[in-house]
Parts: structure tokens; sequence; C-alpha cells
């Protein structure tokens, strides 16, 4: 099992990426790559439980833990996720304490949460059943997205709750709870991100930032500010564009 969760509560500074393709190609490539960690999204996306397992698979040796974006804040969705291997999971939609509790129990076995136990992909099938249903409450991360002028405001009451190891803004999300839809450069979003990196350090928690088009000057802020758990773009955007940098190589009127 991966030792994420450890280095997640010592606020070391982790690079990760997001997966938004169902391709297992992308996250051996990402992995090669040296990140951290890797996040698959299977709230944006049409990435469901079998398309996430063979990514898992794909990573699986190389280095990164895996991180699984769940669809919404649902006990079922998380525990398939950490039983098809996941290493973390990233909850989205946390607005309050009441939602962040909602989301550690689901992650966490019994006594401190309601995850159901059984043979699958992270116990090797079972062979393993006895050391990761003993290790996993420790092992497991949880991270939360804030993505609302609301849990801005609830942010200290969420950092609070016991299991919750950090927080990951989504930045456009935040920006349009703010009437400012895309704008995640206004001081008002920045303001908003620098309160929740303060609060992660009063609280001992790992402040996170998906900086979606990553620039420089875009992640030497978000350092500057606090944050640890930084997310670098996505394949999606990679993709695209190193296909219009390819395109715009030559102009209209170079065209035979």
């Amino acid at each position: 099992m991966s030792d994420i969760r450890e280095r997640l509560i010592n606020r070391e500074r982790l690079l990760g990426c997001w997966i938004q393709t169902g391709s297992p190609s992308v996250g051996e490539i990402f992995a090669e790559v040296g990140y951290d960690w890797i996040a698959i999204d299977m709230e944006h996306s049409d990435i469901h439980i079998h398309e996430f397992t063979q990514i898992a698979r794909a990573i699986y040796g190389r280095g990164p833990a895996v991180f699984a974006r769940v669809r919404e804040n649902d006990t079922l969705a998380i525990r398939q996720v950490l039983d098809m291997g996941a290493d973390g999971v990233i909850v989205p939609l946390v607005n309050n304490a009441e939602d962040a509790r909602r989301a550690v129990a689901a992650a966490k076995y019994p006594p401190l949460g309601v995850r159901g136990f059984g043979y699958a992909r992270m116990n090797q099938w079972g062979k393993n059943f006895d050391a990761y249903a003993e290790e996993a409450n420790d092992r497991i991360a949880v991270i939360v997205m804030i993505e609302s002028r609301e849990a801005v405001e609830h942010i200290d009451e969420i950092l609070e709750v016991e299991g919750v190891d950090g927080v990951l803004i989504g930045p456009y999300d935040m920006s349009g709870s703010y009437g400012l839809t895309g704008q995640t450069s206004h001081p008002i979003v920045v303001n908003a991100c620098k309160r929740v990196a303060e609060a992660c350090l009063e609280h001992h928690r790992a402040a996170g930032q998906h900086i979606v088009l990553p620039t420089r000057e875009k992640v030497q802020r978000a350092v500057d500010q606090g944050f640890s758990f930084i997310a670098l773009g996505c394949d999606l955007v990679f993709l695209r564009c190193s296909a219009e940098n390819a395109r715009n190589l030559f102009s209209e009127d170079d065209r035979v």
C-alpha cells in the first residue's frame, strides 16, 4: 500500500496529475513522468469502475499513488474504488462538516466508519485480507473538495473532522460559486483560495489545488500560499494544447 496519507499529513509537497480519459496508456505515461500521485476523474468524465480498475492496474508498481475523484459523496461509490485499489479518494462538493463526516465514514472500516469488508483487488482477492483490513484505516487518504463559497465559509469546521487528511480546491466551481465563472485569477477567488490554505496550515491539514492550466507563475503562487498537494493540468488539456501548438506551427498561408 502507498504511504501517501503519511506524506499528506506531513504536508510534503506532492505533485499530481489528472486523468479524464479512460486510457490505461495515459496512466502508464503519467506514472513514468514521476508524479507523486495521479487522480482518475469519475465525476466529470465517462470513466466507470471497469475503466478505473484498468488505469489503476497500469499505474500500479510504477510509483505514484492512485486517487479516484468519485462521482459523488456516496458510500458505495467510495467503497467501490477503494475495493479496486485506490490509495485515496477525492470527494466532491463537501460544503460542511456533515458532508465531510459522511465522506470519511465511507472510506473507513468499522468502528471508524461504514466501509464494507470483502474480497477484492485491494487485498489481492482475499490473499492479504487480514493485513489490508488491519492497515487500511491508517493508510487510505481522504481528500475533500472545497469548490464553493459555502465550503470556504465552513472551512474550519470541515478541517476539524477527524479523518479529513486534506482538501483540494476546484477552481472553476469555486469561481462559479462567487459569480465569477472561469475567472480563477480574480482577486475574490484568489483570496478564497488563500483563506483555505491558511485554515489548512492552522489545522495541520494538506492544502490542495488543481491548476488546470499550469504556468510557472501559478505554481509558484500556490506554493507561496502554502499549497502542498498540487495537481498540474490533465490529460485532455495536454492533448488539446499540444494539438493546437502543432497546428499553429503553420499559418493558413502555409497550407498546400
